[in-house]
C-alpha cells in the first residue's frame, strides 16, 4: 500500500484523499519558480497544495490556491493547516475558469491538466486531474493574463512535445517566454516535461536542461541543489 503521506524537511504532505499524489512535476515546480519579491501568488490547480507550500516556504508571500475538486480542496486545506504557513496560505475550490480578483498577481504557477489526447480511465476524478478537457491551455492563458501583474510572472509545467504550442497560445494573450526548463530523467533519454515562465514583455530567453537521475535512486547534483531546500535526503 502506497504511503499516504509525502515527508517534507518543513511540512507534511498527505495525497491519500487525491487523484494526483505528490510528484516530480509539482516538486520541479515548486522549487524552480521564481517568488522574489513577490507579495501575492496565485497556484492553479494546487491538487495536495504541495506547490503553495513550497513557494511559503520560500517566501513571505500570500498565497492563493485554486482547487475545483472537492476532497483535494479539502485536503490541500488540512495540509496548510498542519503547515508552518496556515495564517498566509488560502485554499478556494473554485473552478479557475469562474475565479477573480480585484488584486492581480506577482507570480502564478500551475501544474495544469496535460492529458490532452490520452484513453480516459474510469476514475473521474482521477480524470479531470490529467485531462485538460475542464482546463484548456487556451482557458488557461486567457484566464492567468487578466490575474498576471504588469511586471508579473506565470510559470507552468507540461509536457516537452507540445511546448512550442503552448507558447503560440500564450502570445495570443500577450504573455512571452523569458525562460525554460527542459527536463530529462535519464541520461540518454529526450527531455519528457518542460517549465516555462511567461511575461508580458517579449524577449531572449534561454532555454535550459536539468538531468533528474544518474542511474535509479543516485539523482544529479544539479537536482539536488534545486530541491535540497526541501527533501529529507537523497
Amino acid at each position: 500500500m502506497p504511503n499516504p503521506y509525502f515527508q517534507f524537511k518543513q511540512f507534511t504532505v498527505w495525497h491519500d484523499k487525491c487523484a494526483m499524489k505528490v510528484g516530480t512535476d509539482g516538486v520541479l515546480l515548486g522549487a524552480w519558480s521564481s517568488v522574489k519579491n513577490a507579495q501575492r501568488i496565485l497556484d492553479i490547480g494546487t491538487g495536495t497544495g504541495l506547490v503553495a507550500l513550497m513557494l511559503a516556504q520560500r517566501s513571505n508571500a500570500f498565497i492563493v490556491a485554486l482547487e475545483i475538486d472537492c476532497a483535494a480542496a479539502k485536503q490541500a486545506t488540512e495540509n496548510v493547516l498542519r503547515s508552518p504557513w496556515q495564517d498566509r496560505i488560502e485554499v478556494l475550490q473554485v473552478d479557475f475558469k469562474q475565479y477573480t480578483s480585484t488584486t492581480r498577481f506577482d507570480v502564478i504557477v500551475s501544474n495544469p491538466p496535460y492529458f490532452v489526447d490520452s484513453l480516459k480511465c474510469p476514475d473521474q476524478q482521477r480524470n479531470a486531474a490529467r485531462h485538460n478537457n475542464e482546463l484548456t491551455y487556451e482557458d488557461l492563458f486567457s484566464g492567468v493574463s487578466q490575474l498576471l501583474s504588469e511586471d508579473g510572472e506565470f510559470t507552468v509545467v507540461v509536457p516537452t512535445d507540445v511546448s512550442d504550442s503552448i507558447k503560440e497560445v500564450a502570445s495570443n494573450h500577450s504573455l512571452y517566454p523569458c525562460r525554460q526548463l527542459n527536463v530529462i530523467t535519464k541520461p540518454g533519454l529526450p527531455p519528457k516535461r518542460t517549465l516555462i515562465t511567461f511575461v508580458f514583455k517579449k524577449q531572449e530567453y534561454l532555454t535550459e536542461e536539468l538531468l533528474i537521475e544518474l542511474t535509479r535512486h543516485q539523482y544529479s547534483k544539479e537536482y539536488i541543489e534545486l530541491t535540497r531546500e526541501y527533501y529529507l535526503k537523497m
